[in-house]
C-alpha cells in the first residue's frame, strides 16, 4: 500500500479568537461535510460545558485531505488551567497554528501556549483572525506578536515565520491584507509549503507514546497517540512500558486511523501517523508501546505541576442526599480515581478523614470544570476555599505569580490600580487603546481568589481580566480578601418576601422569596465587615387589620447570583461550597451558631 505524506498541525490560540469556528471552516471547505448537510456551530465543541463556556477543555483531533496529502489537525485547549492537555498534544505535531484576534493581539494564554510550542521546536505559523473587525489593528497585532517571540527565545527559524491574515466567521485567508479572496486555500498552502513532515523512521521497530485515552462502552479503554517509529499491524503482541517503568507483554486488538471527523478500522499503521489503539484495558497516558523484537520506552511527556488545592468531602448539610445519587465517599474516591486516568494535571491524596480528599489542580478553571462535571453526573459533594500551593526555594517560603492582563474604559483606571495594588500586584504595562485601557500586571495567584468579583464591581461590569501562570517566586506577605462579612440563616424552612425586605439594608442576598435554606447556610452579604445570623424564612404576624395582598406589594431587589466559580472565589476559610446536581449552596462548616462562637472565643484565647 502505498504511504500517505503526512502533516501534523495543531491550533494554538487564547480563548476566543476563533480557533474552533476557523477548524469549521477547514472543515467545510476540504468537504469533510457535504454541501448540504447541516452542521452544528463550532461542532469540535462537543461537550456541554465547551459550548456553554465558549472554550475548549479536552484536545481533540480530526484529519483533512488536501491535495493528496493527509493533515492531521489537532485542536487544543486555550486555557492554561488545561495545560496537560497543551502539553501532551504538542507532542504529536511538528507544527503550529498561532490564532490571534486582529484587535486583542497577544494576550496571556497566547504567550503560555506558544512557550510549549516553541520549547517543543515546532514550526509556528502566525494566523491573524478577525481582520473584518472594524476595529482591528492587524499591523501593530504583527508586531506585538513578533516581540512576543522575541521575549520568548525563539531560534532564527521560529522568527521567520509565515503570515496569514483571516477571518475564520467569513471563512477567507489571505497573504496579504489588500488581496481579495474568499476560501481557506492560501491557508491550507501554507501548511503544506511551511509545515515538516514528521521526523520518523518506517525502518525501525515500532514505538508509539500514548498521548490521550478515551472509552468505548464496546471496545473499552482506547490509547490514542503518534507511532514515532516503525510499522505496527492489527491483532499484533507489543511490549507495555507504564509511566512508572513496570513492562509487560500485551496484544493490540484493533487500529483507527482519523479521517474527517471520526475514526476509520485499518489493518496496519506507520510511522508519523496518529491513531487510536484498543486491546490494552489498563493503558495510561505518557505509556509506550513498543516492538517485542526491540523494546525501548519513549521519554515520559513532563508535565506542569498543580498550583491550586482544595478539599472535596462528603456533604454532610441537612440537605444532603435529597438531590444526588452518588453521596458516599466511596462514590467520591472512584470518581476522583477515574478523573485522574486521563487528566495528568490533577493530584488526588487522602486527607486525615476517611471522607475528605485533598484535590490539586492547575487552577480555578481546571477544578471547577472537574466539580461540574461531578455535579451534573450526578453527584453530592462539598468543596473547601481554594489554597495556593508553596514551595521552597533556597530555603524560603514560594507562591505561584500570575500574569495578569486587564482590558477597562479608561474612567475606571484608578479602580484597577488599586484593586490590584492591594493584593501585590506589581504593573508591568499600561497602554491605551480606543477609550480603553489595557494593564499588565504580575502578581500572587493568592491575589486572584475573589478577584474577578470585586473587579466587576468596581468597574460595573465592564472590566475583561486573563490571567495565566508565570513561575514560582518568594512570598510576597498577606492579603486581605473579602473585605464584607455575611448574613446566614438562623432556621430551615422556606425564606419569605416579608423577612427579605425587612433585611435590604443588612446587603445582598443571594437568594428570592420560595427558596429552601437551612441553619448555617449562607443567604447573603453583609454590609459591614462581620457575620450576623438572620432569620430569612419569618413570616408576618396575622392580625385583624392584615390586608390579603399586604405581600404583594414587596418589592425586592434581584438576588445577586453566583457562578460556579465565582462562588469559589467568594467564601473564606470557615466556609463550605455545597455542590449537587440541582445546585449549589454557600455554607459554614459550623452550622449552629453557638458552636461558631464557641470556635471564635477558643481561637482568641489559644491568640
Amino acid at each position: 500500500m502505498e504511504e500517505i505524506e503526512k502533516r501534523n498541525i495543531a491550533i494554538i490560540a487564547h480563548v476566543d479568537h476563533g480557533k474552533t469556528t476557523l477548524v469549521d471552516e477547514m472543515l467545510k471547505q476540504t468537504g469533510v461535510f457535504r454541501s448540504n448537510q447541516e452542521v452544528a456551530e463550532r461542532v469540535l465543541d462537543s461537550n456541554d460545558q465547551e459550548r456553554e463556556r465558549g472554550i475548549t477543555i479536552v484536545a481533540k483531533n480530526f484529519s483533512i485531505m488536501y491535495k493528496g496529502l493527509k493533515l492531521n489537525i489537532i485542536d487544543t485547549p486555550g486555557h492554561s488551567d488545561f495545560g496537560g492537555e497543551v502539553e501532551r498534544i504538542l507532542k504529536m505535531a511538528e507544527g503550529v497554528l498561532l490564532l490571534v484576534d486582529a484587535y486583542e493581539g497577544p494576550m496571556p494564554q497566547t504567550r503560555y501556549v506558544l512557550q510549549k510550542a516553541l520549547d517543543f521546536n515546532l514550526k509556528p505559523i502566525v494566523v491573524i483572525n478577525k481582520i473584518d473587525r472594524p476595529d482591528s489593528r492587524p499591523g501593530d497585532v504583527l508586531e506585538e506578536i513578533f516581540d512576543l517571540f522575541v521575549d520568548l527565545n525563539a531560534n532564527d527559524n521560529q522568527l521567520d515565520f509565515p503570515v496569514i491574515y483571516a477571518s475564520a466567521r467569513n471563512g477567507y485567508a489571505k497573504l496579504e491584507i489588500e488581496e481579495e479572496n474568499d476560501d481557506l486555500i492560501p491557508l491550507f498552502d501554507a501548511i503544506v509549503k511551511y509545515i515538516p513532515a514528521p521526523s520518523v523512521s518506517l525502518e525501525k521497530p515500532f514505538q508509539m507514546l500514548v498521548h490521550t485515552l478515551d472509552y468505548s462502552e464496546y471496545e473499552g479503554k482506547i490509547a490514542i497517540g503518534k507511532i514515532v517509529n516503525g510499522t505496527i499491524p492489527s491483532n499484533s503482541a507489543v511490549t507495555w512500558f507504564s509511566r512508572s517503568g513496570e513492562k509487560s507483554n500485551e496484544r493490540v486488538r484493533d487500529i483507527y486511523s482519523f479521517v474527517g471527523l471520526g475514526r476509520k478500522k485499518v489493518e496496519s499503521a506507520s510511522a508519523g501517523d496518529i491513531v487510536a489503539i484498543t486491546g490494552i484495558e489498563n493503558i495510561e497516558i505518557g505509556d509506550t508501546l513498543a516492538s517485542m523484537d526491540d523494546p525501548k520506552p519513549l521519554p515520559i511527556i513532563d508535565i506542569d505541576e498543580p498550583t491550586l488545592t482544595m478539599i472535596f468531602s462528603v456533604n454532610d448539610s441537612p440537605f444532603a442526599g435529597l438531590e444526588g445519587k452518588f453521596v458516599t465517599s466511596r462514590n467520591l474516591r472512584e470518581r476522583l480515581n477515574r478523573e485522574l486516568r486521563s487528566n495528568v494535571s490533577l493530584k488526588v491524596h487522602d486527607t486525615s478523614s476517611s471522607e475528605s480528599f485533598h484535590v490539586s489542580g492547575r487552577g480555578l478553571l481546571h477544578l471547577s470544570v472537574l466539580i461540574e462535571n461531578m455535579r451534573r453526573e450526578g453527584y453530592e459533594l462539598q468543596v473547601s476555599k481554594p489554597k495556593v500551593i508553596f514551595k521552597e526555594i533556597n530555603g524560603k517560603k514560594a507562591e505561584p505569580i500570575e500574569i495578569v492582563v486587564i482590558d477597562v474604559p479608561k474612567e475606571f483606571e484608578g479602580q484597577v490600580i488599586s484593586l490590584l495594588g492591594s493584593r501585590k500586584g506589581e504593573m508591568l504595562n499600561m497602554r491605551e487603546v480606543n477609550a480603553r485601557t489595557h494593564f499588565e500586571f504580575k502578581m500572587p495567584s493568592r491575589g486572584l481568589v475573589g478577584l474577578r468579583l470585586r473587579l466587576l464591581s468596581s468597574t460595573q461590569g465592564t472590566a475583561i481580566m486573563y490571567h495565566n501562570f508565570h513561575e514560582y517566586e518568594y512570598f510576597k506577605g498577606d492579603i486581605l480578601h473579602r473585605a464584607q462579612g455575611v448574613l446566614v440563616s438562623m432556621s430551615q424552612g422556606d425564606t419569605t418576601a416579608y423577612a427579605l425586605d425587612s433585611l435590604r439594608e443588612r446587603g445582598v442576598m443571594f437568594y428570592k422569596p420560595g427558596c429552601k435554606v437551612y441553619e448555617g447556610m449562607i443567604i447573603g452579604e453583609h454590609c459591614e465587615q462581620n457575620d450576623i445570623a438572620v432569620n430569612v424564612c419569618r413570616a408576618k404576624k396575622a392580625t385583624n387589620m392584615r390586608s390579603a395582598t399586604a405581600d404583594k406589594g414587596i418589592k425586592l431587589a434581584p438576588p445577586r447570583e453566583l457562578t460556579l466559580e465565582m462562588a469559589l472565589e467568594y467564601i473564606e476559610d470557615d466556609e463550605l461550597i455545597e455542590i449537587t446536581p440541582k445546585t449549589f449552596r454557600l455554607r459554614k462548616k459550623l452550622l449552629k451558631e453557638n458552636d461558631r462562637k464557641r470556635q471564635k472565643t477558643t481561637r482568641g484565647i489559644s491568640i
